[in-house]
């Protein structure tokens, strides 16, 4: 979805570094929705370049696993809990 990967990635890696997270790329081939492969990957977060790399829906099914941060504009969508669970 991106029209420049390279600086796309550079600035997700440099976020991450800035927030103290270690990155782990999926695979670009993977053709499992961004949750799954958060779920599979044990994510605490989830970094995305802007907001539009998700649509609605899938930004809804990332925050069941992960919290999600946007880059530009410099987003925070924390993850869902179920009512009366603790943190």
């Amino acid at each position: 979805m991106s029209t420049s990967p390279d600086w796309d990635q550079a600035q997700v890696s440099r976020f991450a570094r800035h927030l103290g997270y270690r990155v782990v790329w999926p695979d670009e081939r993977s053709v499992l929705p961004v949750a799954v492969q958060a779920r599979n990957a044990g994510a605490d977060v989830v970094i995305l370049p802007a907001p539009n790399h998700l649509d609605p829906l899938e930004l809804n099914r990332v925050m069941d696993v992960a919290d999600v941060e946007t880059v530009l504009p410099r987003l925070s969508f924390a993850r869902w809990f179920p009512v009366g669970s603790a943190r």
